[in-house]
């Protein structure tokens, strides 16, 4: 493998989450009126900011949200990946094969990447290895969190590799430097592919697609 360290994102890459995140976000818009079916939500939502997430939310609402909106989906979706929240199908095995360092980048805060990560006994394996964009203050699709990453694990963005699910965050690694490989499906696999992202569909495949780059 060429990568010196391997930068994962956390939602929809090391846990299954985008699914049950989105679809408090449907709920909640839902409620004040604005009809939003998954695959909009997943579109426009994933790998962005919340902040970024509720604006949307409120142009298409053409009002403000309600004061306790943050803290109510917040609330809702911490029960929700209490209940429901899945490691990605494959991400254990992938790591036990990994050999080089890896960490994880987000755009979620430090409190939600700890509890996604220790309901899907993962947290062991990133333990000081946990990035959030709310520590530098910048999201995705801007690349700072994946330099902030690779700089406090000791490398260039260069020697290290993106895995990403969402095309903020395909946007982030490739203009940060970054080779990145994108986590995809049929609806995003040609976006991704168009950003310059190497395509996989299976985290079971990812580790000797890695190695094949050389």
């Amino acid at each position: 493998m060429k990568y010196k360290c391997i930068i994962f994102d956390c939602d929809g890459v090391l846990v299954d989450s985008e699914e049950i995140s989105n679809a408090i976000m449907i709920e909640m818009a839902n409620e004040l009126g604005v009809e939003i079916k998954l695959d909009y939500a997943l579109k426009n939502f994933a790998g962005k900011s919340l902040k970024n997430s509720f604006e949307h939310i409120e142009r298409l609402s053409k009002k403000l949200l309600p004061n306790n909106f943050v803290q109510e989906y917040r609330k809702r979706s911490y029960l929700a990946f209490k209940r429901d929240l899945k490691p990605v199908k494959g991400i254990h095995s992938l790591l036990d094969q990994i050999v080089v360092p890896f960490c994880v980048a987000s755009s979620g805060p430090l409190e939600k990447i700890k509890l996604n990560l220790t309901i899907t006994n993962l947290i062991e394996r990133f333990e000081n290895k946990m990035f959030s964009s709310y520590e530098i203050g910048s999201w995705k699709p801007n690349p700072e969190i994946f330099k902030y990453a690779a700089k406090e694990m000791g490398f260039k963005p260069e020697e290290c590799v993106v895995i990403e699910d969402s095309l903020a965050g395909v946007r982030a690694g490739i203009s940060g430097g970054f080779d990145v490989f994108g986590f995809a499906n049929d609806n995003n696999k040609t976006e991704f592919e168009k950003e310059g992202a190497t395509v996989f569909f299976e985290m079971d495949k990812l580790y000797d697609l890695l190695n094949e780059k050389e």
